[in-house]
């Protein structure tokens, strides 16, 4: 056989004896993902005009500082009106709690003698003209007149009792009761719009680095709309796609060295989450055979860093390579 026929098995001899002889190992399987930081947001707490930026965009603040503050007049007229129909509220609780005046029960005990009264004369005026009736001295529709009128002042006279009885008697509990939840009413809503009026200065609800500033001074955001961006923990994680080969080897809290692009050596991490629905893989992942499969999103989360750069100075969107 021609020795040219050898070259090729030569070749291939050589290629195998060489990665054997410099140590070649396999490259172990790995995913492509960014650097993240847990974002929370601040939103508006109401439709004002922002009047004062008190940080910057990159700005580590402490829990509870200042960072925007909204127009407040408005929100502090709505919370003195609501202040005063608490108020007129509670007067009118008290008001039912005390019951009737003593004045008001004794101008129903005048009015209930005024009733009497007219009811005698009116009782005794119709019988003077039953029997001239009986002898057709007046006419029938005087005495007929005459009845009606003592019998309605009979009926004033049991209504003024009535009324006397129900002052008398005072303030019904279920009024009371009603009187109180209306103040409790009144006072809720006070609550909560002293609520509004305090987030107007928005503080930060953790200890963080402020991300993003969408709105600027004068803008007028929405109920809702986040004001203030904020990166919070300790340190961050690696967010990436896991291809589909890849899947049924990586499990949670399973360890994995995390690489990130211009800085040399790994970052030691761990599993802590993935997804259970797939997603499509972006195009960043994208890696030979794994262009057409569907991909799962996986959180690793970092160790602290070992005598290195602090965790905490980690951009976040950096890209990195994690390997399991």
């Amino acid at each position: 056989m021609p020795a040219a026929r050898y070259l090729p098995l030569r070749g291939l001899l050589l290629a195998i004896a060489g990665c054997a002889l410099s140590g070649c190992k396999p490259t172990p399987p790995a995913a492509l993902g960014t650097l993240e930081w847990d974002r929370i947001t601040v939103p508006a707490s109401a439709a004002e005009t922002i009047v004062g930026i008190g940080v910057r965009e990159g700005q580590q603040v402490a829990a509870g500082a200042a960072l925007l503050q909204l127009e407040p007049i408005r929100t502090a007229a709505q919370l003195q009106a609501l202040e005063a129909q608490a108020s007129q509220a509670g007067e009118a609780l008290r008001e039912l709690r005390d019951g009737p005046r003593r004045e008001d029960i004794d101008q129903a005990r005048a009015t209930l003698a005024s009733a009497r009264a007219e009811a005698v004369d009116a009782s005794a005026y119709y019988r003077r003209l039953q029997p001239l009736g009986r002898q057709q001295l007046v006419a029938a529709s005087d005495v007929d007149r005459a009845r009606a009128a003592a019998g309605s002042a009979q009926g004033a006279v049991r209504a003024a009792e009535q009324a006397l009885l129900a002052l008398e008697h005072g303030t019904r509990v279920e009024q009371v009761a009603q009187g109180e939840a209306a103040l409790q009413a009144a006072q809720a809503q006070v609550a909560a719009q002293a609520v509004t009026l305090r987030k107007l200065d928005l503080v930060a609800p953790r200890a963080g680095r402020v991300d993003a500033l969408p709105y600027k001074l004068g803008d007028q955001a929405p109920v809702g709309a986040p004001l203030v961006v904020l990166l919070v923990g300790e340190r961050p994680y690696a967010r990436v796609y896991l291809p589909e080969p890849l899947r049924l080897k990586v499990r949670v809290g399973q360890a994995a060295q995390v690489h990130l692009q211009g800085r040399d050596g790994a970052l030691p991490g761990r599993v802590r989450s993935i997804r259970s629905d797939p997603t499509f893989t972006p195009y960043y992942a994208l890696s030979g055979e794994d262009v057409s499969r569907l991909s799962w999103l996986a959180e690793i989360e970092l160790d602290p860093a070992d005598g290195r750069a602090p965790l905490a100075d980690l951009p976040a969107g950096a890209p990195v390579r994690v390997e399991f």
